[in-house]
C-alpha cells in the first residue's frame, strides 16, 4: 500500500483517486499531462471489464491521502549506499542523501569524473583537471595545487633569502629587503621585530604580489608550459558551458517543482474549502439531529409521564431546594408534565407554587389547573367544564389534603386556547406552610411530595 501505482516506487506527496488507487503527485500530474483521458493502470491490470468514471484520473479529483504520507514518513529505513550504516525514519531519508558521505556525486566543475562525497575535495586538488585558477600577474592557468605550491614556494624563498641577508647585515632588520629600513643594535633589532610585525605582514605581501608574476613566469619556462592558446580557451568554454547547462537543469528542475508545489497547494485549498463545506453541512445536519433527538427526548418523557384518564399523579423531589428557590424568585412557579382528560381529549397541566401567589403568596402553598391547547381542540365541546379535584397526599395515608371546583364558564381560563396554555385557575390557598413542613404530617417524605388530580369525564 506504500507503492505509487505508476513508478512502483514509495509514495511521495500520496494522491488517491477515486478509485481509491495511490498516486506520487508528481506521477499523476504527469500521466495527466501526457495523455488525455487517462485510466488508472491498476484498474486496468484488476479487472479491465469494471473500468467506469471512477477509473479516469483527473487532478482535482483526487485527494491528499495524509494518513499513508504519515505512515510513510515513519517507516524505518536504512541507506543502502555501499559503505554507509545510516538508519532512521524515511522523512530524515532525503536530509541524509544529500549529506551521504559514501554517495557518488558528478564532479561540479564538468570533468565527467562520479566520486564519492567525502572524496570530492581530494579529487578537486589533485585529479580535477578542469580545476585550474587563473594567476592574476600573467594570465596562466594552473591546477590549483601548482598554484598553491609556488605561493608557499615564493614565501619560502623569500625567508631563505631574508634569512641569508641578516646574517650579513648583523646591524639590519631581518626584512630589510622588503623595505624596513630600521638599524641598530641586536637587542634594538629584536625589539623592533617583536613590536612591528604588523608592519613586516603588510612589506611582506607587497613583496610576495611582486614575486608570483616573476615566478609564474619563471615555472612557465622550467616547465615548458605553452602560452594560452585557442584550444585552452576551447576547453575552458567547455567547461563553462557545462557548468551553466547543469545550473540551468536545477532551474529548470526547480521551476517544475515551484509549479508542483502551487498547483498542489491550489489542490490543497480546492480540497480545504470542499471539507470547510462538508464540516459545515454535517455541522447542519448535527445540529438538526440534536434538535429531532431533544424532540424525541421530550416526547418519549411524555410518553411515559402521559395519562389518558383524567387521573394525574405528580411527584415533586428536592422539595427544600424548590421550596427556598420559591421564596427568593428564582424560581416563581413549577409546571407538572401534561396530561389528557382521553385519548383525544383535552390537554392539561398542573402549575404549584411552593410559596404562593396571589391572595396566598408567602403563607401558602398555591395550586392552579391549566387548560392547554390540544391536538383535538376542534373536536371537543367549549368551554371546558369538567369538575377538578386536587389532592396532597400523606405519605402516612392518614390525612390527604382534598380541594375542588367546578370551572367558571364565563371565565376566559377555560375557554378553547388561543396559544399554548390559558390562564391558570384553582387554589391560591390550597394548604398553610406551617401545615405543609409540620412534622404531624407525611406530605413531604424524604424531600418528596406528590400532588394528585381528578378531572370527572362523566
Amino acid at each position: 500500500k506504500y507503492l505509487c501505482s505508476n513508478c512502483n516506487n514509495i509514495l511521495k506527496k500520496a494522491l488517491q483517486t477515486l478509485c481509491g488507487h495511490r498516486y506520487c503527485s508528481a506521477c499523476l500530474a504527469w500521466i495527466v499531462r501526457n495523455n488525455k483521458n487517462a485510466i488508472c493502470q491498476k484498474c486496468k491490470e484488476e479487472d479491465p471489464n469494471t473500468l467506469g468514471e471512477e477509473s479516469l484520473l483527473a487532478e482535482e479529483k483526487a485527494f491528499g491521502d495524509a494518513a499513508i504520507n504519515k505512515e510513510i514518513s515513519e517507516l524505518r529505513v536504512h541507506c543502502v549506499t555501499l559503505g554507509c550504516s545510516w538508519s532512521g525514519i524515511m522523512k530524515d531519508f532525503e536530509e541524509h542523501q544529500s549529506l551521504c558521505e559514501y554517495a557518488l556525486i558528478p564532479c561540479h566543475t564538468g570533468c565527467g569524473h562520479v566520486v564519492m562525497r567525502r572524496k570530492l575535495a581530494d579529487h578537486l586538488e589533485n585529479g580535477c583537471v578542469n580545476n585550474v585558477t587563473v594567476c592574476q600577474q600573467c594570465q596562466c592557468s594552473l591546477a590549483s595545487s601548482e598554484y598553491q605550491y609556488l605561493i608557499i614556494s615564493s614565501a619560502f624563498f623569500f625567508f631563505q633569502q631574508s634569512h641569508s641577508t641578516s646574517s650579513a647585515n648583523k646591524d639590519g632588520c631581518r626584512f630589510s629587503e622588503v623595505g624596513c629600513a630600521f638599524q641598530g643594535s641586536k637587542e634594538k633589532i629584536k625589539e623592533h621585530e617583536k613590536s612591528a610585525v604588523g608592519t613586516h605582514m603588510l612589506l611582506l605581501l607587497q613583496h610576495m604580489r611582486q614575486l608570483k608574476g616573476t615566478l609564474c613566469s619563471a615555472a612557465k619556462a622550467a616547465q615548458g608550459f605553452p602560452p594560452l592558446s585557442e584550444l585552452k580557451l576551447e576547453n575552458k568554454l567547455h567547461v563553462f558551458e557545462n557548468i551553466v547547462a547543469v545550473l540551468n537543469k536545477e532551474v529548470e528542475s526547480s521551476n517544475l517543482e515551484i509549479l508542483a508545489f502551487r498547483r498542489q497547494s491550489e489542490l490543497d485549498q480546492n480540497i480545504i474549502r470542499g471539507l470547510e463545506l462538508k464540516i459545515a453541512e454535517l455541522h447542519r445536519c448535527l445540529t438538526q439531529k440534536d434538535a429531532g433527538l431533544s424532540s424525541l427526548h421530550k416526547s418519549l418523557l411524555f410518553s411515559e409521564q402521559a395519562s389518558y384518564d383524567g387521573i394525574f399523579l405528580w411527584k415533586i423531589t428536592d422539595v427544600g431546594r424548590k421550596l427556598q428557590d420559591s421564596v427568593t424568585g428564582r424560581t416563581v412557579g413549577l409546571y407538572s408534565p401534561a396530561f389528557y382528560t382521553a385519548k383525544y381529549g383535552y390537554k392539561v397541566c398542573l402549575r404549584v407554587y411552593l410559596n404562593g401567589d396571589g391572595t396566598g403568596k408567602g403563607t401558602h402553598m398555591s395550586l392552579f389547573f391549566v387548560v392547554m391547547k390540544g391536538d383535538y381542540d376542534a373536536l371537543l365541546p367549549w368551554p371546558f367544564r369538567h369538575k377538578v379535584t386536587f389532592m396532597l397526599l400523606d405519605q402516612n395515608n392518614r390525612e390527604h389534603i382534598i380541594d375542588a371546583f367546578r370551572p367558571d364558564l364565563t371565565s376566559a381560563s377555560f375557554q378553547r386556547p388561543v396559544n399554548d396554555m390559558n390562564v391558570a385557575s384553582g387554589c391560591p390557598m390550597f394548604l398553610p406552610l406551617s401545615k405543609l413542613q409540620s412534622p404531624k404530617h407525611a406530605y413531604v417524605k424524604e424531600d418528596t411530595l406528590f400532588l394528585k388530580c381528578i378531572i370527572e369525564t362523566n
